[in-house]
């Protein structure tokens, strides 16, 4: 089987594809294009970007074919030996997990855009890539010995390394390499951008180190870090077993310290993710099925505990200073505290529904997320056994026991397995945070303020800067030149007077909102005003409104922050070291 990909016009962004599959002995073919790619568990329907399909024997006579779903098609292949499939795909848009074509780059995630016979799936393939002659490709590709000129070739042992193999091709790429446990990484630029890149390989280093220091080795023989620097403001990231594709922008911030400490976030983030998730894998994706949903309720670990260690390891190994830990651990905690389906659907169950609405934000206070609840959860969880074992064990030795016994065995791991090996290491019963936190809505606050103490810590929860927050228990920000309410805190003052999410705030005590481009108007006229009765003057779904309100002092969107105990014990101040590997 073969992959042939070119294009003519990359301004038009259409690629064209053909497909050519030989040994065929039967009646009739099955052509799949995926539904969804691993990495964003909600369907793609990336069949939506063909605009024309066609199918012929290898002597170029039409075969009949019709669609029996929104992306297979059924092909009567009588009394021939290969079929030959020819479409192109429209790929304009530029994010992490897309496909994408232009002037400067040919980017490519297979799984968006290339076809796969099903009873096929696991037989070796190549890839041919005719593109311009100064374009090199950056990515996990194996290279075949049959390129020519203007061409690349590549050999992939499936359709699933294929899928799960993206590649950017340009003239423009930035590149570099290192060595870490005798594993190549490889860092590439596709945009505008300045790295500096002995900065960015000592910190690299630094983490790669660290991680592979828990999980012994590493999945692939190497790896690539592909970034898209895009000019305006992004921040994506999708993992791959021997690769991660990056966005981020804009390029001329790359290096400056919010969006470089982004950088090395999610990069730390995306590199786990090599372990967690593409080969320690829930067992209702073992394998990936691309046709459908691949429903689970462990997404509080593939991508919680994923998330928790992102940071993590990028503290424990020096990348990071306590103050820069400590600061994205505050955020997840903030989303935690601000997000009220908490109390609705827990973290397991909300897993199961990222294919619904895990990546819109759904109706109010539905759901919890798999990342920040899931990263508090592994933090507790960590703590659990660090507690438990007495430091002799902790969430590392989890992970590496999933990686040994069941991902390179083969195997998916189920809930049951998880909490089988939670249990193991700490020698305890995981019951409590089990059935109470994971697979029930809940508040976390009772976990999250033992744990912190168990490390020297506690939860400080500060009174919100902004009066219309802490004292109405609204959030507010402009939307399309409009300053509209987009939080409600549930039985607030604003709440008991009317106020809804998507209200139009007009007024303040009579004063007229004029949104700057941030809402600041209102925010600055119910700081003005302070502790008297407010009147807002809203516009609901048409209709205007006078509402008045009692503002009730510091009782709402209260910050929540970890902070180091005024006088920690020597077991607190020992258990600190132990889990961060810095000095209390």
């Amino acid at each position: 089987m073969k992959y042939i990909i070119s294009y003519e016009k990359p301004h038009n962004h259409y690629i064209n594809i053909e497909f050519r599959a030989g040994k065929i002995n039967q009646e009739e073919l099955l052509i799949q294009l995926p539904s969804w790619r691993p990495g964003r568990y909600e369907l793609g329907n990336f069949a939506k970007n063909i605009q024309k399909f066609a199918v012929s024997d290898e002597n170029g006579n039409s075969l009949r074919f019709n669609k029996i779903t929104k992306d297979c098609w059924k092909v009567q292949t009588t009394g021939i030996s290969e079929v030959r499939v020819k479409y192109n795909y429209f790929a304009s848009e530029l994010n992490a997990g897309s496909t994408f074509l232009d002037a400067s780059q040919l980017y490519m995630n297979p799984v968006n855009c290339c076809v796969y016979i099903p009873d096929r799936i696991n037989e070796s393939c190549e890839l041919e890539l005719i593109l311009p002659a100064d374009y090199s490709v950056a990515g996990a590709l194996a290279h075949s010995p049959d390129g020519k000129a203007g061409e690349k070739c590549f050999v992939l042992s499936d359709f699933h390394e294929l899928a799960d193999t993206p590649f950017i091709a340009s003239n423009s790429l930035q590149h570099n390499q290192f060595i870490c446990f005798g594993v190549e990484f490889n860092v590439w630029f596709q945009g505008e951008c300045k790295p500096d890149w002995p900065k960015l390989t000592s910190d690299f280093l630094k983490f790669i180190n660290e991680q592979l220091l828990v999980m012994k080795e590493f999945p692939s023989k190497s790896y690539h870090f592909l970034y898209q620097i895009l000019p305006n403001k992004i921040y994506h990231g999708v993992e791959h077993k021997a690769s991660t594709v990056i966005a981020l922008g804009p390029g001329y911030e790359l290096m400056k310290e919010n969006l470089y400490e982004d950088l090395l976030g999610v990069s730390c983030h995306e590199l786990f993710h090599a372990w967690n998730i593409k080969t320690i894998r829930p067992i209702e994706m073992q394998p990936y099925d691309y046709t459908k949903e691949n429903y689970s309720k462990l997404g509080y670990v593939c991508e919680g505990v994923t998330t928790y260690y992102g940071d993590y390891f990028l503290f424990r190994s020096g990348a990071y200073s306590q103050e820069q830990y400590f600061t994205a651990f505050d955020e997840r905690m903030q989303k935690h505290f601000d997000n009220f389906g908490r109390f609705n659907l827990s973290v397991a169950d909300s897993s199961y529904d990222t294919w619904l609405d895990g990546y819109v934000p759904g109706v109010p206070n539905r759901k919890t997320s798999i990342y920040d609840e899931g990263c508090l959860l592994a933090f507790v969880t960590d703590i659990f056994i660090r507690k438990n074992s007495k430091n002799k064990y902790s969430l590392d030795d989890v992970m590496l026991y999933l990686y040994n016994e069941f991902a390179l065995m083969g195997k998916g791991y189920s809930d049951t397995d998880y909490k089988s090996a939670v249990e193991h290491f700490a020698g305890a019963s995981y019951d409590l945070i089990y059935y109470n936190y994971i697979s029930s809505a809940s508040d976390y606050e009772p976990i999250l303020r033992d744990a912190m103490e168990y490390i020297g810590c506690e939860l400080a929860l500060i009174p919100a800067a902004k009066f219309h927050e802490s004292s109405l228990g609204v959030k507010a920000s402009e939307v399309n030149g409009a300053c509209r309410i987009t939080a409600v805190y549930p039985n607030s003052a604003a709440d008991s007077a009317g106020i809804s999410v998507n209200d139009e705030v007009l007024s303040v005590n009579g004063m007229q909102i004029r949104p700057d481009g941030s809402g600041t108007n209102f925010m600055e006229w119910c700081n003005y005003f302070g502790n008297i009765p407010f009147t807002l003057t809203v516009s609901s779904s048409g209709i205007v409104k006078q509402l008045k309100i009692i503002p009730q002092l510091n009782q709402y969107y209260k910050k929540a922050c970890i902070k180091i105990l005024a006088s920690p014990d020597k077991n607190q101040k020992d258990n600190f070291n132990k889990w961060s590997g810095v000095k209390f």
